[in-house]
C-alpha cells in the first residue's frame, strides 16, 4: 500500500488513550509499530533518533500513543535551534516524510494535541509537519514538494520498457559508453561525488561523518551505489534507503563529465534493476520542488508528482516559513558559496548544513 493512499481505522473501542515522551526501553517496540504501520515511512525509524541527537546536536521529543498497553500511535519530533531560520519544532527535518504514524484518527488528534503542547511549552516559532496527506485543515500549508512514487513490474526488462523513450535511449547510452555500477561498503567515493555536486549547485554539504552515520546506524538498509566510467573513476553515486518493499534513492551526487556520459540516468537504472532483481516492489524517487530541474527529470522518467502537504502551527510568526533555495532572498549567498574554494565548503559546509533541516 501506498504511503499517500493508506486509509485509518476506526476506533476499535473505547479504551482510553495515553500520549507520552518515548523512553529509551520502547526502542524495539518502537521500530515493531513503525515496520507494520502503512503511514509509517523509513524516516520513522528510530534509528534516527540517535541521528539527530549524536550527529547534529538537535534534541529530539518524540511521542508515544498506547491503547491498552499496545502502540497505537508515533510522533517523531526534533527541535531546531537555528541562527537561520530560528527555532522551530519539526517532524522530520532532513526528511521527505514525517509527522505521525497512527492505526486511527483518534491517535493523529491525540499526537497532534500533544504536539502543539509541546511546542508552546518550548516556546519555538512553529511546528512543522511533513504529512503526506492533507490532515489539519485549519492550519496553514506548504504544496511546495511532491513525491514521485511508481510500482515496480517484476520483470527487469519490462521495467526498462516502462521508462519513456527519451530517457531509456539515455540509459541505453551510458550502458555503451561501458559505465558500470558497483555497490560500496562505505561511503568515501559518494562523499566526494555529493560534495562536489553541492558545491556546484551553492549548498552546503553534509559532512562524510553523517553520511558514515547512516550506514553504521541502518546497516543494509542505507545502500551506497556508485557509477564508474570505463576507467574506473567514480561519476556519479546515489544512497539510497530501503524500507520493507520500497527503494528510496536519497542523497546523490555526480561530477560534471556525468551529464555527456549519461551516468544519472544509468545510475538511476542500474538501482531500479538491481532492487527489481531482489524483489523490491516500490521505486520511490522521492520529493522535489516544483519548477526545479530535479522535478523535469523525475517527469521525464514517466513518474507522476504527488503532492506533499507540510503542515504548520505558527506562534511567533505571521507566515508560513520559506527555508528552501527556490526563495529569492537566499540566492546572492548561493553564487557566493559556488565561488568559495572547496577546502572553504568543505569546512563550513557541514557546521551549516545541521540548521538547514
Amino acid at each position: 500500500m501506498k504511503l499517500t493512499d493508506a486509509p485509518f481505522a476506526l476506533s476499535a473501542n473505547a479504551l482510553p488513550l495515553d500520549v507520552r515522551a518515548f523512553r529509551d526501553e520502547d526502542a524495539n517496540r518502537w521500530e515493531h509499530f513503525v515496520q507494520g504501520c502503512p503511514q509509517a515511512s523509513f524516516f520513522h525509524r528510530i534509528g534516527w533518533r540517535e541521528i539527530y541527537e549524536q550527529v547534529f546536536g538537535h534534541s529530539t521529543h518524540y511521542l508515544l500513543a498506547q491503547r491498552d498497553g499496545e502502540v497505537a500511535g508515533v510522533l517523531p519530533l526534533v527541535e531546531l535551534r537555528s541562527w537561520l531560520f530560528g527555532h522551530s519544532l519539526v517532524s522530520l527535518p532532513f526528511a521527505a516524510y514525517g509527522g505521525a504514524a497512527a492505526v486511527d484518527a483518534d491517535t493523529v488528534r491525540a499526537l497532534h494535541a500533544r504536539a502543539v503542547e509541546l511546542a508552546r511549552e518550548l516556546d519555538v516559532e512553529f511546528l512543522e509537519l511533513r504529512n503526506t496527506v492533507a490532515r489539519e485543515p485549519d492550519w496553514p500549508r506548504q504544496d511546495l514538494y511532491v513525491d514521485f512514487r511508481r510500482e515496480l513490474q517484476a520483470d527487469v526488462d519490462a521495467n526498462l520498457l516502462a521508462i519513456p523513450r527519451k530517457q531509456r535511449a539515455m540509459v541505453r547510452k551510458g550502458i555503451q559508453r561501458g559505465l558500470r555500477s558497483e555497490i560500496d561498503a562505505d561511503v568515501r567515493r559518494f562523499s566526494e561525488l555529493y560534495a562536489d555536486n553541492q558545491h556546484r549547485h551553492g549548498s552546503p554539504a553534509q559532512s562524510p561523518r553523517y553520511f558514515e552515520a547512516l550506514k553504521r546506524v541502518f546497516g543494509d538498509d542505507c545502500e551506497v551505489l556508485v557509477v564508474t566510467d570505463p576507467q574506473g573513476a567514480p561519476v556519479s553515486g546515489v544512497l539510497s534507503f530501503y524500507f520493507r518493499d520500497e527503494v528510496l534513492p536519497y542523497y546523490a551526487g555526480d561530477l560534471p563529465a556525468a551529464r555527456d556520459l549519461a551516468a544519472n540516468d544509468f545510475k538511476y537504472w542500474e538501482l531500479m534493476r538491481r532492487a527489481c532483481e531482489r524483489g523490491i516492489r516500490v521505486f520511490d524517487y522521492g520529493r522535489s520542488k516544483r519548477g526545479t530541474g530535479s522535478f523535469d527529470f523525475k517527469k521525464n522518467w514517466g513518474f507522476e508528482p504527488t503532492p506533499l502537504h507540510y503542515e504548520y502551527a505558527l506562534f511567533k510568526r505571521e507566515s508560513i516559513p520559506q527555508n528552501n533555495p527556490s526563495n529569492p532572498k537566499y540566492q546572492r549567498a548561493i553564487e557566493l558559496w559556488r565561488r568559495l574554494p572547496r577546502p572553504v565548503v568543505d569546512f563550513v559546509g557541514p557546521r551549516l548544513a545541521r540548521h538547514l533541516g
